[in-house]
């Protein structure tokens, strides 16, 4: 099975590292030093359960040089998603499939749209890593993935992507509720993410703060009540579930938004908080909370705000 990777990021350099070294064909789609660097000297893995690792994969910048891909892990930041997917269309065959694995639950509907929806299939990776220094990947914690048709079938080119899986050690499962699994992340991402970037804290000083613990748990119901809205099945006991796993999260862990905030990046917040607004906006679902986070942070979208002279 040749494997695309689009975005060798934490998480797309991390599970393509990990298929690489079990004699999986795999590609990365990188740019600038972070590409000169696996190229030149594989791609190193240093993971707080694995130990520090390096592979040696095949990179590249120009996705019109190769052949379709079997698969696609697509691994790019939501607001690059229509134009990475217009890209890599040299890439993607007949029955080529494209797992996102990006943040929100409207990834695989743009998809869709750029390449047809034959392409475009769901994806969930539970994993905290990110890129440490070019061609240095540090993984803290998770590692499993799910994936899944939108139509909830089970098909043969999953299959053979969920045993690729398997052989490289990854735990990976396939879904025939994809829609439900994203919402189920999207619960605690949306939560975890606006909380950490709003208060620039870890969770365990947010959890150790009762109003902001309790601010949390308002975003986890208003996102719930969004999902119920949307007619997408979650538990009944969802919102319960998903404050436990939070509360089970390291104390000193962040997310993704609160690193690129802090870093001065362009953040993917309309994916998260902006587009749970404008869809409670649309069902007539209250949000304030999100909509708090949403507003709070909307200057920094485009990364580092013009603050202007100090008065």
């Amino acid at each position: 099975m040749r494997v695309l990777v689009v975005g060798a990021g934490g998480v797309g350099g991390y599970f393509g590292a990990r298929l690489a070294r079990a004699g999986v064909p795999v590609t990365l789609l990188a740019r600038g030093p972070h590409l000169d660097a696996i190229q030149r000297d594989g791609l190193r893995i240093r993971s707080v359960s694995d130990g520090e690792w390096t592979v040696k994969v095949a990179a590249t910048s120009d996705p019109r040089t190769l052949a379709p891909a079997d698969a696609v892990l697509f691994c790019v930041k939501s607001f690059d998603t229509a134009s990475a997917a217009e890209a890599i269309r040299p890439a993607v065959g007949p029955e080529t499939a494209v797992v996102s694995l990006q943040n929100g639950v409207d990834n695989e509907e743009a998809l869709a749209r750029v390449l047809g929806p034959d392409h475009a299939v769901g994806g969930v990776a539970w994993v905290f890593a990110a890129i440490e220094a070019p061609g240095v990947i540090v993984h803290r914690a998770g590692g499993r993935l799910a994936f899944g048709e939108l139509d909830g079938r089970t098909s043969p080119r999953l299959q053979r992507l969920h045993a690729a899986f398997t052989d490289a050690g990854v735990t990976a499962q396939i879904s025939t509720d994809i829609t439900r699994v994203l919402w189920e992340k999207y619960l605690l991402i949306c939560a975890q993410a606006g909380m950490t970037a709003l208060s620039r804290a870890t969770i365990g000083a947010i959890r150790s703060t009762p109003e902001s613990w309790r601010m949390y748990r308002m975003l986890v119901e208003e996102l719930a009540a969004l999902a119920k809205a949307s007619g997408v099945r979650l538990a009944a006991d969802v919102v319960e579930t998903t404050v436990k796993d939070a509360a089970a999260l390291a104390p000193g862990v962040y997310s993704s938004l609160h690193h690129d905030l802090t870093q001065g990046r362009r953040l993917e917040l309309e994916a998260l908080h902006g587009h749970a607004v404008r869809l409670g906006e649309r069902l007539g679902v209250a949000t304030p909370m999100l909509f708090a986070v949403y507003a709070a942070l909307r200057p920094h979208a485009d990364g580092a705000a013009d603050r202007g002279a100090p008065v």
